[in-house]
């Protein structure tokens, strides 16, 4: 049997896997240690126990002839859609139809899986640095050429550092595909509707597609910044979004979030017609998903009950309040910071140019707090590291100090 070789020899191991296996040999050979962690983007705080009860209520149905349900619609339950359409897009000036909204088990599944709607040779754009997912996905697929000297030979790389202000700059040569995020993992920044627009519009000139990962928009602020990718004029056209309840709801145990793929959003074929992406994404998922069960679903439809808004909005809030500590402190302590008032993500230069797997070491071993390397997002985060708000409000203050404590 021949294996795929774009899987076996995909460099190192997944970026979180390998900071949980040198925070696990850490702890081992110093077990009274108390590590404090701000890397991986895990929530935390327990659901609304409005939303749980309605999680519960539903599970218990289950048990019942009344309540009973099999295998859940592939596309989603209509009472859930409709809740998704009206809240998060009816809301903000968006038209969508229903059957442009695909619900499903995870963000990351979709922005991993959205890359077999793609030609063999598309070629892809990534802002750098980037949520890993949108790069290994590709390259699993043989997409990307080889990897030499920390970059895909055929990825085309759009740097976003303190430089440009985390604005990436359109690709200079041919890209069929450009992945987004926003607010950004990992930088924590974001893109006001201005900025925005001149992807969108690049695409409409290019023929290229956006894939929008907007799976952090709850913790949007600001007023000048967009919470979905539609509200740019254009965008229905172009773009793909992937949102999640993860870290809106706290879903991370749970897992539900949906794909918006507009029915004007097209591709070409081997003789040039042009395919609805819309169409080839319901026929896939028909044959490789079997939907997300009802009790999830039922789950994430209370989100958007007022009960369900107001609990989740006091835990979005809180992790926001724990950025702000986060950032505040590491200013105080003379530390260049960015991200984290839009967003759950601190991203910070290292100091005196420490490269960044160093520094995960230096600080894991004097400080006992645990962060991401930079340069595990890609050539473009070497020289910066990752911090999340995602703790309780003592580890963020706490991990904070013992940073500054040590520089």
């Amino acid at each position: 049997m021949k294996i795929n070789s774009s899987i076996a020899t995909l460099p190192g191991s997944y970026l979180f896997a390998e900071i949980a296996s040198r925070v696990s040999a850490f702890e081992e050979a110093h077990p009274d240690a108390q590590v404090l962690r701000l890397g991986i983007g895990d929530v935390t705080r327990p659901l609304s126990p409005y939303v749980a009860r309605k999680f519960a209520d539903a599970a218990l149905g289950m048990a019942t002839q009344e309540g009973f349900r099999g295998y859940p619609p592939g596309e989603g339950y209509a009472f859930l859609v409709e809740k998704i359409n009206r809240h998060d897009y009816s809301s903000r000036g968006v038209s969508l139809k229903d059957s442009e909204i695909f619900i499903s088990d995870g963000a990351k599944t979709d922005a991993a899986a959205i890359q077999e709607l793609f030609s063999q040779d598309a070629v892809i754009a990534l802002t750098d640095p980037v949520y890993p997912v949108y790069v290994d996905s590709n390259a699993m697929a043989g997409r990307l050429g080889e990897y030499v000297d920390g970059k895909w030979t055929r990825a085309v790389y759009l740097p976003a550092t303190a430089e440009n202000d985390f604005e990436p700059p359109l690709p200079d040569k041919k890209a069929d595909v450009l992945y987004l995020c926003y607010p950004n993992n990992p930088t924590g920044t974001v893109l006001t509707r201005t900025q925005l627009k001149k992807y969108v519009d690049w695409a409409r000139e290019n023929d290229a597609l956006i894939i929008f990962d907007a799976a952090y928009k709850a913790f949007v602020t600001s007023d000048d910044i967009p919470l979905s990718i539609y509200e740019i004029e254009g965008a229905k056209d172009v773009a793909i979004e992937c949102c999640s309840f993860s870290k809106t709801a706290g879903f991370t145990g749970v897992r539900c979030a949906y794909t918006v793929i507009p029915h004007s959003v097209m591709g070409l074929d081997g003789n040039g017609e042009k395919v609805s992406l819309n169409r080839m994404w319901k026929r896939r998922t028909g044959s490789k998903n079997n939907g997300v069960s009802y009790p999830v679903q039922a789950a994430a439809a209370a989100v958007y009950d007022t009960k369900g808004q107001e609990e989740t909005r006091q835990n979005i809030r809180y992790y926001l309040d724990n950025a702000g500590v986060i950032l505040d402190t590491l200013r105080k302590g003379g530390l260049s910071v960015y991200g984290g008032v839009d967003a759950p993500y601190i991203w910070m230069r290292t100091p005196d140019n420490m490269p960044s797997w160093n520094f995960f070491d230096f600080l894991l071993n004097k400080a006992h707090v645990v962060g991401t390397p930079g340069a595990g997002f890609g050539p473009c985060g070497e020289g910066y590291f990752r911090l999340t708000a995602f703790g309780s409000r003592e580890s963020a203050a706490e991990a904070s100090a013992r940073i500054i404590g040590i520089l």
